[in-house]
């Protein structure tokens, strides 16, 4: 056991529970308060928010979700459930960068018309969306076989493939656009797909965290702990 870095990674992680709480709190809000309540939350993406005059109250919970997310690294990193080079690190940074991305630039405007902007807003996002879920298959399988951790390494992988069945709406939308007709985001409820994806991602999130503050001592996959 190394003294002192469970208690820390703990901490960490509940701090980045703490954030992802919020932000995720704070777009729930936006459904119900303000000029974001009147979005039709079926039909348009939950980024659509960030074009409205309360804006900024969406960007600011992204800006939380990103740095509680970070916290949550650190702590699956200080606890040893994650290694710093790891494949699961490095997919939730990715998860961060892409939210980053989708403040930086906003979607398209379609009152004015598509945008290089729009059109970084979307790779963002589905970096942001499918970094997660290969994250939490990363780090789930890895502790599948430990005596004390595996529950959790189950519930990860579950979560992990959840989040991409939640995704997988999109990409078949998308290439049965020749024999629809239609395009891809009106085969589909978008908003209703974007916003189940990222209600699982939060939970795969918030689980991820919550797995780090349960650490008692730091062991590694195969150890008994």
């Amino acid at each position: 056991m190394l003294t002192g870095v469970p208690e820390r990674s703990g901490r960490t992680a509940m701090l980045g529970l703490a954030g992802i709480a919020a932000g995720a709190a704070t777009v729930a809000a936006m459904h119900v308060l303000g000029p974001s309540a009147q979005v039709n939350i079926t039909r348009r993406t939950i980024s659509e928010y960030a074009l409205l005059d309360n804006g900024w109250v969406f960007n600011s919970a992204v800006l939380l979700l990103a740095a509680g997310s970070v916290a949550v690294l650190l702590g699956l990193i200080r606890a040893g459930l994650v290694a710093a080079a790891g494949v699961g690190s490095a997919a939730l940074l990715f998860w961060v960068v892409g939210l980053l991305g989708v403040v930086i630039f906003p979607k398209h405007n379609w009152a004015v018309g598509p945008s290089i902007s729009g059109d970084l807003h979307r790779m963002a996002s589905v970096v942001a969306f499918l970094s997660l879920p290969v994250a939490a298959l990363a780090v789930g399988f890895a502790w599948l076989r430990h005596p004390r951790w595996r529950r959790y390494g189950i519930a990860a992988v579950v979560l992990g493939g959840l989040c991409l069945a939640c995704f997988a709406p999109i990409p078949v939308a998308l290439l049965l656009e020749p024999v629809t007709g239609m395009r891809w985001w009106r085969a589909i409820p978008l908003g209703a797909v974007e916003r189940l994806l990222a209600t699982a991602e939060v939970v795969t999130l918030m689980t991820l965290g919550w797995w780090a503050t349960r650490v008692s001592p730091c062991v590694r996959p195969g150890e008994t702990g």
